[in-house]
């Protein structure tokens, strides 16, 4: 061999040992990141969205069209603000090519406005539901899979009136999602006749619910909280410890399983609370108990059943995986195949098929369910009845949903 030739061998097996060319191309990584609220009032919901994203990766050997998946993990406490830095680091430092997240729900909005500026990036939600993340001006590399919170209530207003609950108040976070579930619960809640006697909007992390229950008035039947995480178990504990006896009327995050395990006499007092929302923890599909297992069996420090933060993540994180083997792992130009790739495809999840709507918005099964005491005396959400495909406009026309003031407090009103 010539001693030019012997030059040129040995630099192209360098130029294909550092740029994966070959047989290390088999070797090459991709980066994901997750960013979840491992911080503030929803951190246990953060925790737990982490194992979801754990859970779809290691179903995956942390590999995905070819490539292994490195993971980088980013915390946020559910202000817009600090999602918007720790999205920014991950693009713009750690350099993720794809990123599940956030959690909550103006998180989601804030996220989206950014992931517009970002188009090499794909974003996949993690269980961010407010409305206005995919029905208004949304991003086109940014793709839910979960669903939003009105979604979430199908079911529950037209339930809540015919258990005899007429008159109820409302109390509610203060921000975007609680905004979506509060409507998603008042447009069949309306419809059947009941009506909402006052709302009260309290601040994300309130810690001291004394002048909202004393504002409570006692000729009411029920009431329906809008509330999660730390916020849930600190109302429900002072509503007790104040001696309120009124039912409960649950949003999804109400009762889910971040909550149920909570310490108190109220505790029990949740049984046959009505809730709805996009999982039941007694789903008594193959798939869901198969998901239950691999959970349980995954992270001993979890809950009695995945929560809604865990699923949420889990479908995400699946449907990116799964969609990069669909392309054979092709991120050129801009993630153009990947981006069609998760625009079209049917994502097999633990409650059922899932496809997007033209927003890149999932529809989905939602389940209406009642708080039950299993033998251990752990609480459960039990499936009460199935609603199949539900669409982010609750079957109403896009005028019609419209008009009921999309992911702001102007909620319909009871006439």
């Amino acid at each position: 061999m010539s001693k030019s030739l012997r030059i040129l061998t040995l630099s192209t097996v360098a130029i294909a040992l550092t740029t994966g060319w070959g047989a290390a191309g088999a070797q090459e990584t991709l980066k994901m990141g997750a960013l979840a609220t491992l911080e503030g009032p929803f951190t246990v919901l953060g925790q737990d969205g982490m194992r979801g994203v754990e859970l779809a990766l290691k179903e995956h050997n942390y590999m995905a069209g070819g490539k292994k998946i490195e993971l980088i993990k980013a915390s946020s406490n559910a202000t817009p603000d600090s999602a918007v830095a720790a999205t920014r680091k991950l693009v713009e430092q750690d350099k993720v090519q794809i990123l599940v997240g956030p959690l909550s729900g103006s998180e989601g909005i804030a996220v989206k406005d950014y992931a517009k500026t970002q188009l090499q990036t794909t974003f996949l939600n993690g269980a961010s539901a407010a409305q206005e993340t995919t029905l208004s001006n949304p991003a086109p590399n940014f793709f839910r899979f979960s669903t939003d919170g009105a979604q979430w209530q199908v079911g529950l207003g037209s339930n809540a009136y015919q258990k005899g609950y007429k008159n109820v108040v409302v109390v509610a976070e203060d921000y975007a999602f609680p905004y979506s579930m509060v409507q998603g619960f008042m447009v069949e809640y309306c419809k059947a006749g009941g009506k909402v006697k006052d709302k009260h909007w309290v601040a994300l992390g309130t810690k001291d619910y004394a002048s909202v229950i004393a504002k409570i008035p006692t000729n009411i039947d029920a009431i329906y909280v809008a509330l999660g995480g730390a916020d849930a178990v600190n109302f429900l504990s002072q509503y007790e410890q104040s001696g309120g006896d009124k039912p409960i009327i649950g949003s999804a995050v109400t009762v889910d399983q971040s909550v149920l395990g909570f310490k108190g006499k109220r505790r029990d007092g949740l049984i046959g609370t009505p809730s709805a929302g996009p999982i039941a923890d007694n789903d008594p599909s193959p798939a869901w108990k198969k998901f239950v297992a691999d959970y349980k069996a995954s992270f001993k420090d979890g809950f009695p059943s995945p929560s809604i933060f865990a699923h949420a993540y889990y479908v995400n994180t699946k449907a990116a995986l799964d969609a990069l083997d669909a392309v054979k792992g092709d991120l050129s130009n801009n993630h153009a195949a990947l981006r069609k790739a998760l625009s079209t495809m049917t994502l097999k999840t633990p409650t059922g098929d899932v496809k997007l709507d033209s927003n890149r918005n999932a529809v989905v099964n939602i389940y209406l369910t009642e708080v039950a005491k299993a033998a251990d005396g752990t609480l459960y959400n039990k499936v009460v009845r199935t609603t199949p495909h539900v669409a982010q406009s609750l079957g109403l026309s896009a005028a019609e949903f419209q008009k009921m003031g999309v992911g702001t407090r102007t909620n319909p009103e009871c006439k």
